[in-house]
């Protein structure tokens, strides 16, 4: 069984932990009308985090429900101590997932089948610089083919080590705790945490913040995520949101890459919103959006009570989106399948060692590598 996160001493502990389901490996399929769905989203996390730090000003009785809907993974334990070492200049690594499961509310809001299967199609390293003004993210592509390590799911079954399968197969085979430990062996980077939001609840969080406001360079048409936006403005609803970070076939070349291309916009101008947004003096829907915010996520267990999370999210405050700094990993695609794609090892190389020395991404790094030709279509509305 997962092990639960320590209880802080001022506020009972959290709910029983939950970790990532097992399940099929997804067979995501570019350029083909029944993919499997995307969301994402790092900061439907992130934020998420951040939006409960307003909670301080609530009264105290609220934070025993909120805390009760907190659920964590305690990845130390189940990886142990062959991991890298964490850093020691006041830097920190965090992975983001967004985990698309069938089951519940997210089979309506994915169109498709409850299948027992929960996958991770969106994964994000956010490295937070010494000082935490500024962050690099660096965004890992699904379809990626990798050899993932042997791990241990948090039920404490064993999976053996597989060669050149896909990226999001860690998550489905192992759950947090192998998807985790695959990051790490990919990157050489330790994950001093670990945040998870769920399809609904991302949903869910951009209808409490009141929608989420993009600029779009062109019109994007996608009936496989129900979405259709006109070029200009748009105040997006959680439905519209959802659909935006999940839809390819309407932007681009069609590709996986150009959807990561969306998310990383959405994910600015979702930043942008929770800090510019007026929260204090709306007890309601702070307490809306506080209350879906704990509910959404699953952390690791240092982050798994409410005055864990208030003390990481007030580390972050002072990052804004125009100190974040967004890639995708270097990735060229499969001559042998156009529908995966590989890791361009020296220019990944790059981008790990830039961020094991707490130094920004060069741009070396980036240049000449798959891109999705999406960039620049979803901006932040000025």
């Amino acid at each position: 069984m997962s092990a639960e996160s320590m209880p802080d001493p001022a506020i009972p502990g959290p709910g029983p932990s939950r970790a990532g389901g097992p399940g099929r490996r997804a067979k995501g399929r570019r350029r083909k009308p029944r993919a499997k769905r995307r969301k994402a989203l790092l900061v439907a996390a992130w934020s998420a985090a951040g939006i409960v730090v307003l909670g301080g000003t609530g009264a105290g009785v609220l934070f025993f429900k909120l805390n009760g809907n907190l659920h964590s993974v305690d990845i130390d334990q189940m990886l142990g101590a062959d991991r890298p070492a964490r850093a020691d200049n006041g830097s920190q690594n965090i992975l983001v997932l967004g985990s698309d499961t069938r089951s519940g509310g997210n089979e309506k809001l994915g169109g498709g089948t409850d299948d027992g299967t929960a996958r991770s199609d969106t994964a994000m390293i956010v490295h937070v610089y010494q000082g935490h003004k500024k962050a690099s993210v660096v965004s890992i592509p699904r379809d990626t083919l990798i050899d993932r390590p042997e791990c241990t799911d948090a039920d404490g079954g064993e999976h053996p080590a597989a060669r050149q399968v896909m990226f999001n197969s860690a998550y489905s085979t192992g759950g947090a705790p192998c998807a985790v430990k695959t990051v790490e062996t990919l990157s050489g980077l330790r994950m001093d945490h670990y945040l998870e939001v769920d399809f609904s609840g991302f949903q869910q969080l951009v209808d409490d913040l009141g929608g989420v406001e993009v600029t779009t360079s062109e019109a994007i048409k996608d009936p496989d995520s129900h979405l259709d936006l006109p070029a200009g403005t748009h105040t997006l609803d959680g439905e519209q949101a959802l659909g935006l970070v999940r839809t390819r076939h309407g932007v681009g070349d069609g590709s996986d890459l150009g959807r990561i291309q969306l998310q990383q916009a959405f994910v600015k101008a979702l930043v942008d919103q929770v800090k510019d947004i007026g929260l204090l003096g709306n007890p309601k829907k702070l307490y809306d959006i506080a209350d879906t915010a704990t509910k959404t996520v699953t952390t690791d267990s240092d982050l798994g009570s409410v005055n864990s999370l208030m003390s990481f999210a007030t580390g972050l405050k002072g990052i804004t989106p125009a100190n974040m700094h967004m890639v995708t990993m270097p990735v060229v695609y499969d001559p042998a399948d156009p529908n995966r794609v590989l890791l361009e090892k020296s220019k990944a190389d790059q981008v790990w060692t830039a961020l094991k020395n707490d130094r920004p991404i060069p741009e070396t790094a980036t240049r000449g590598t798959a891109t999705g030709e999406a960039k620049g279509v979803v901006n932040t509305a000025e």
